[in-house]
């Protein structure tokens, strides 16, 4: 670990209250924090000498104490279908990304071109809590949670980054288990000081945390997609442990309270294993857990990882379990897989190791 005294704060991530208190630090008004906001987040400036509505004092005090904190990649792979992996640094010499956790691990992002959408799933944390058996995220463990400059550092830093369309909060990590940081990332993006994206365009995963899942509800409008995988409570346990703590149907039910018909999006996330959960009962069942939703299900090909011995369903199982959710009433498709050639697809991201 590099010693702190060396690290100055990223600017990058910063919401407009925290930019206030840097300005007042800096000895500056406070219509400077949105001036350095539209420097960061509509310029997108790589350094404080670029904001030049600023006086020079202030950015050599700046410079002494904070940066902009953009951080190139160390790595790319690419899919032969278009889809590219990013490989970030958490930490280095003189920048910090994460909070708690041990370190010792570098996050993915992926990046999925689609005709006129230009997707960007992003990581969270590096590594996961949650322990979920079919993800490599979740057999590493938990390594830190990234900083909102992190989670931001993802989107501005890879080439495609003024492509995007849409966002995903479906990489590394539960996002609801970094809220704190997840929730200055989203204003970020969706403040008229910020990037002003419509929640529309924004969907953040979670497997169904409640105690902070309901923060994400009441304060933001983007999409939310629930990690279901089985209907029944003592398979999904099995191979999900949060069921234990936060059991699918009480996430239903918590959901029925909002409103997911008009602007706001519900999706519930279900990886198919071939034998395991893909029969017509399973449909069954979860047309009766998802009943009185405005919800889509997204149907999941699983891709195989060490230590999992579960294989996917096949094509034929899982178009039938769809037309079994579709006859019911609820609007369910395939996911197409992206990326599995690069370890990019669902489940596969695990980043790199650091001694």
């Amino acid at each position: 670990m590099e010693n702190k005294d060396t690290i100055r704060r990223p600017l990058l991530g910063m919401t407009l209250s925290e930019l206030e208190t840097v300005a007042a630090e800096a000895g500056l008004r406070k219509f400077a924090a949105k001036q350095m906001a539209r420097r960061l987040y509509v310029n997108r400036v790589t350094s404080i000498d670029e904001m030049t509505e600023l006086s020079k004092p202030a950015r050599e005090w700046l410079n002494e104490h904070y940066c902009v904190g953009l951080q190139a990649p160390v790595k790319a792979s690419h899919s032969t279908d278009g889809t590219v992996k990013y490989l970030f640094a958490t930490r280095g010499k003189d920048f910090d990304f994460l909070t708690g956790g041990r370190g010792g691990r570098d996050i993915e992002a992926v990046y999925i071109p689609d005709h006129d959408r230009a997707t960007l799933c992003v990581s969270s944390q590096a590594g996961c809590r949650m322990g979920c058996k079919f993800c490599m995220t979740g057999q590493q463990g938990f390594h830190g949670n990234l900083t909102a400059a992190g989670i931001i550092n993802q989107i501005f830093a890879i080439p495609e980054s003024s492509k995007l369309t849409n966002l995903v909060f479906m990489g590394m990590g539960e996002p609801m288990d970094n809220i704190d940081e997840v929730m200055k990332a989203l204003e970020v993006l969706t403040a008229p000081w910020g990037l002003a994206w419509s929640p529309k365009r924004i969907t953040v995963s979670s497997i169904g945390k409640l105690d902070t899942l309901r923060r994400l509800l009441d304060e933001t409008k983007v999409h939310v997609a629930i990690s279901v995988h089985s209907p029944y409570s003592k398979e999904r346990e099995e191979i999900m442990p949060v069921e234990k703590a936060f059991p699918v149907s009480k996430v239903m039910e918590v959901l029925k309270g909002y409103d997911f018909a008009h602007q706001r999006r519900l999706s519930a996330e279900y990886i198919m294993w071939g034998g395991v959960n893909d029969d017509i009962r399973h449909a069954d069942a979860l047309a009766r857990l998802l009943r009185g939703l405005d919800c889509r299900v997204n149907l999941i090909r699983f891709h195989a990882i060490p230590g999992f011995n579960h294989s996917t369903a096949s094509q034929e199982s899982m178009e039938r379990f769809r037309d079994r959710l579709n006859d019911q009433g609820i609007t369910a498709t395939i996911r197409t897989s992206r990326g599995e050639d690069i370890e990019a697809a669902c489940g596969m991201l695990s980043g790199e190791g650091k001694t």
